[in-house]
């Protein structure tokens, strides 16, 4: 039963061979007996009564596709009666008051929560290694990393813990852990899904995506992910191209004819051999569909980390300021002053990769360093976009290329080197500056007896609103390989 898409499993729900409550059961007693630590918190009592709603729907013939389908959310989404820690020492008591825009969607569908999902402190982080509650273990290799931020959602789908997840991209995070885990998982556009609930890192960046076993399960979570949201500033109106659409409407186009833009900066020093023979050899599968590939350039690639390292800091030191031991979260148990209070409550609340970035965001905002570095960087992102703008209108329709320069490292390997983490992030930061969508889908494994059990991921970069492209073009490849379907062993 659980290594059955949403799809499949809608379609059980619905000739009524299985119900939603003996499906949620089923899901909450493989989550008890995992040992990866990807579920920070689950409440059976709370999953098997949106289950019995869910059965009633099903029975009177008012269900949707979604409705009966379980469903993990990272743990940055605020959900009504479920403790929401942003993997933080700061959260670890808070429980909202109120659902995010996405929880809420979901549950008018009504889909099912079965708990909250694990992920770096604030979403900090390409490893899952900074979160206050231990680190996730990567379901195919429990020595190597699960990616991150959103470690515990593609970890929860590669070990068949839920159908569906829940998860954000800032700077590749629904991406990576998706490639380092062997799943599929999407960021849409930036605007496109509603921050409102989503506790804030780079507001310039952050956006939610789901991630699952197949691109046409993503098409599916995402008819009811996106849409305009009056409540969240950075929400894009149907004005300006956020409409309500069927993301599943073109999963069955052919590809004859597709123009794949290579980058070069994408297959240079530093990207793996294993890594690169299966993206490679995923490419050649796109020429036998139809397809023919492009060499392209996109030449600002480089310079993408230190523009990210400069924007995203900067946005998360003001963010944050907001968690100061006054109104929710951790206080300090001792105090002189207010001052005092402020100063040991962050010092306690915040780990050391949070407490790096806020220190960098805050120096690049100081008087005298503001023009030298983030003026600067805003507008090296807008040349990063422009370089995107120029081979998507001129040259090719979609770009690929490899997620991440290597399958997943072992646990521990990079904790004491934020800057060897942070370069791990290459090839997906452009994308999120640029605020285009862009996927993760399984293309292979790595090499040689550590790293031929560790998934690798092929990355597909459309324009803005492209996303019912990128999915059917992801389907297509999905129907005549089968990397999609493995599975850890064991499960």
């Amino acid at each position: 039963m659980h290594n059955k898409t949403i799809k499949e499993l809608s379609a059980l729900l619905h000739a009524k061979q299985v119900s939603s409550t003996e499906l949620t059961r089923h899901y909450l007693s493989r989550i008890e007996a995992s040992g990866h630590n990807a579920f920070l918190h689950i409440d059976p009592e709370l999953s098997l009564a949106q289950a019995a709603a869910a059965d009633v729907r099903l029975a009177e013939g008012t269900a949707g596709p979604l409705t009966g389908v379980p469903i993990a959310h990272k743990d940055i989404f605020v959900t009504r009666g479920w403790r929401t820690t942003a993997g933080s020492k700061m959260l670890a008591n808070y429980v909202s008051p109120f659902d995010a825009t996405v929880v809420e969607r979901f549950n008018n569908a009504g889909m099912v929560t079965l708990g909250k999902v694990n992920l770096d402190e604030f979403a900090m982080g390409s490893s899952n290694e900074n979160s206050a509650f231990s680190p996730v273990k990567n379901p195919w290799d429990g020595n190597a990393v699960p990616g991150g931020s959103s470690g515990g959602s593609a970890a929860a789908i590669a070990a068949r813990l839920a159908p569906a997840a829940t998860a954000t991209d800032t700077g590749g995070s629904i991406r990576q852990p998706a490639a380092f885990c062997g799943v599929t998982g999407i960021k849409p556009t930036y605007g496109r899904v509603s921050r409102f609930g989503m506790i804030a890192f780079a507001s310039s960046l952050d956006q939610g995506g789901p991630i699952a076993q197949t691109a046409e399960d993503c098409a599916l979570l995402l008819n009811d992910m996106v849409g305009h949201d009056v409540r969240d500033s950075t929400s894009l109106t149907p004005e300006q191209g956020n409409l309500h659409e069927d993301f599943t409407r073109e999963l069955n186009q052919p590809l004859t004819g597709l123009r794949i833009g290579v980058p070069s900066e994408y297959f240079g020093e530093g990207l793996a051999s294993d890594v690169e023979q299966a993206v490679r050899a995923a490419l050649e599968q796109f020429v036998k569909l139809g397809a023919t590939l492009v060499d392209i350039s996109l030449p600002k690639t480089s310079l993408s980390i230190p523009t990210y390292y400069i924007i995203a800091p900067a946005e998360a030191s003001s963010n944050l300021s907001r968690f100061d031991g006054v109104r929710y979260g951790h206080r300090a148990s001792e105090y002189k002053d207010l001052q005092d209070m402020y100063k040991k409550t962050r010092a306690e609340g915040f780990g050391r990769e949070v407490q790096r970035r806020i220190m960098v965001g805050t120096y690049v905002l100081c008087h005298g360093y503001y023009d030298a570095y983030y003026v600067q960087a805003q507008k090296i992102r807008r040349l990063i976009a422009d370089d995107f703008q120029a081979a998507l209108l001129e040259k090719c329709d979609v770009i690929m290329g490899p997620v991440a320069p290597t399958v997943a490292w072992d646990l521990g390997d990079k904790t004491n080197d934020p800057v060897a983490n942070y370069l791990a992030d290459i090839y997906t930061l452009s994308t999120s500056l640029a605020g285009l969508p862009g996927m993760s889908i399984p293309c292979g494994f790595g090499s040689g007896e550590k790293n031929a059990k560790r998934p690798v991921g092929l990355q597909i970069i459309g324009n803005y609103f492209a996303e019912a492209k990128l999915l059917n073009i992801a389907h297509q490849y999905q129907q005549v390989t089968d990397w999609h379907q493995r599975a850890p062993e064991g499960v």
